[in-house]
């Protein structure tokens, strides 16, 4: 194994739960995660050669593995539809969780999967805890736009977790 490819396997190994998160974020259901978390680490090897390191490596990888985890989501979209499947795989039985916070986590996953791609990266920046500033450089928009974004994208969450209770 060179050098390069054991300090990008130290890199990822560092910033695994990223990749978790968004993988968890934009796929409903456990077989799609792991192929998405497997596409993150290719698609980040693939172009950890044009990383030059003028940003921290974990800002880097948060635009690189959110920019495939929409592409990824584009494309199963149209697979499903290809496949004229329904949403039967989404459906997730409650009965799987005994405890109170796994349940919460579990519906605000689910309420998070039917934001839009968009709405889904803003979200998953807030739980980050980024400021609206690294928001805005992350996605190239200014800031006052980036935390616009980021109060509808909440505001839609609630709203969706209120439905849900009902």
């Amino acid at each position: 194994m060179t050098e390069r490819e054991q300090e990008f396997l130290e890199k990822i190994d560092k910033h695994k739960g990223v990749i978790f998160k968004i993988s968890k974020m934009y796929m409903d259901n456990f077989d799609d995660q792991k192929d998405l978390y497997q596409e993150i680490i290719y698609q980040t090897w693939k172009s950890y050669a044009d990383f030059q390191g003028k940003s921290d490596f974990s800002t880097w990888l948060y635009r690189t593995a959110l920019n495939t985890a929409i592409l990824f989501l584009k494309s199963q979209k149209k697979r499903n539809f290809i496949n004229n499947q329904n949403i039967d795989h989404i459906l997730v039985h409650h009965d799987q969780y005994n405890d109170e916070d796994d349940k919460n986590i579990k519906m605000m996953y689910e309420a998070i999967h039917q934001l839009s791609a968009v709405d889904k990266a803003m979200i998953f920046f807030y739980l980050e805890d980024f400021s609206g500033k690294q928001i805005a450089e992350q996605l190239g928009i200014s800031e006052v736009n980036a935390r616009v974004k980021l109060n509808r994208a909440k505001a839609k969450l609630k709203d969706i977790i209120a439905k849900n209770k009902l």
